[in-house]
C-alpha cells in the first residue's frame, strides 16, 4: 500500500457463506482491525494538531505476524472512487484509535489470487447476519468497466452485489451495524 492518492475501482457482492478454499489456491490471511475517525475540533488549526482528522485507521496483521498501521480517507461512491492512503506508525495510530470508539470493526480478510485478480473475502467477528457472521467478497479492477468472472467456487456463495449500496460500506456498518432489513 503506496501512500497518496488514487482511484479505487471496487466491486463487492454480499455473500450466503465463505466458502472453502479450493487446495492449492494461493491465499493470503489477515487479521484486521479498523475504526474510522470523527472530526473532534472546530477549526482547521485544531484539526491539523489532530493529525488524522477523518478517514479510517487500520491494523493489519500479516500471516508473519508483522502488523502494519494505515491511515485512508475515501471520498465519492459507487464503484469508483478516491482513496488516499498512507502507512502510520504504531504511536501515530495509537494516539488517534480513541476517536474512533463506537466506530469500529474487525475481520478475516481471506486474499485468493487467481485468474489475475485477487479475490478478498471478509469474514466480519462482530457482525451478524441470518445468525452468521457477515460475509462479504470484493475485488479491485483496474477499469470500471472491466468484465469479471466469479470463480466456479464463489459463485454458489454470492447472495447479491452491493458495490452500490452505501449501507454496506465498511464506514457504515462500523457505524450503524448490519442494515436492518437484512440482519
Amino acid at each position: 500500500m503506496a501512500g497518496g492518492s488514487s482511484r479505487e475501482i471496487e466491486r463487492v457482492w454480499l455473500l450466503r457463506s465463505v466458502p472453502e478454499i479450493p487446495a492449492g489456491a494461493r491465499v493470503e490471511r489477515w487479521e484486521i482491525e479498523q475504526g474510522y475517525l470523527a472530526p473532534l475540533a472546530e477549526s482547521e488549526a485544531e484539526l491539523a494538531q489532530l493529525g488524522f482528522p477523518e478517514g479510517r485507521l487500520r491494523r493489519i496483521v500479516t500471516p508473519s505476524g508483522d502488523e502494519r498501521f494505515v491511515h485512508t480517507v475515501k471520498r465519492g461512491s459507487g464503484i469508483v472512487r478516491e482513496e488516499t492512503e498512507r502507512e502510520i506508525t504504531r504511536a501515530e495510530f495509537e494516539r488517534s484509535w480513541p476517536r474512533t470508539e463506537g466506530r469500529r470493526l474487525s475481520k478475516v480478510r481471506l486474499r485468493v489470487r487467481e485468474a489475475g485478480f485477487v479475490w478478498e473475502l471478509d469474514r466480519f467477528h462482530d457482525l451478524v447476519r441470518n445468525g452468521a457472521p457477515l460475509a462479504m467478497l470484493e475485488v479491485e479492477l483496474s477499469d470500471a468497466s472491466q468484465e469479471v468472472a466469479l470463480p466456479a467456487w464463489l459463485a454458489p456463495h454470492v447472495e447479491r452485489e452491493i458495490s452500490n449500496d452505501a449501507r454496506y460500506r465498511n464506514a457504515a456498518l462500523a457505524t450503524h451495524g448490519v442494515p436492518a432489513d437484512h440482519a
